[in-house]
């Protein structure tokens, strides 16, 4: 591991607050993720991952969008991990640097009706994950 995966690794567990180490690697988390097929880094082995400090791999991981931040991982877990507080805290770092590229609240209702003209359906689980991220 280098020091400055090293290093993001703890700015990781410091953003998202959660306790790495107590991960058993039971896979529970990742069971009941509702975007699971969707994953290529699926939730526990994030937390494995951020554990072992290998943390550039998640940057390119198509799961780090593909998450709902629906917490029923969190809910899951036996242990009190909360792996989408650690996936959460890598999007944020991820995205960190690219401030542009982040959806204003006010684009959300064209950004809908681009979708529905599109004919693409939009998960009620990411609306709600969305609606609770941008009223805070």
């Amino acid at each position: 591991m280098h020091a400055d995966e090293k290093n993001l690794a703890g700015d990781i567990i410091r953003m998202s607050g959660v306790n790495v180490k107590k991960c058993m690697k039971c896979g529970k988390c990742s069971a009941t993720c509702p975007s699971l097929e969707d994953m290529d880094i699926h939730p526990h082995m994030f937390v494995s991952m951020v554990d072992e400090g290998d943390v550039k791999a998640l940057w390119g991981s198509a799961s780090l969008w593909k998450c709902f931040s629906c917490f029923a991982c969190v809910e899951r877990c036996p242990r009190g991990v909360e792996p989408a507080h650690v996936i959460e805290a890598v999007r944020n770092l991820a995205m960190s640097p690219q401030e542009s590229n982040r959806m204003k609240p006010d684009a959300i209702p064209d950004f809908l009706k681009e979708l529905g003209e599109a004919g693409e359906e939009v998960p009620q689980l990411l609306l709600t994950s969305a609606f609770r991220k941008y009223s805070k």
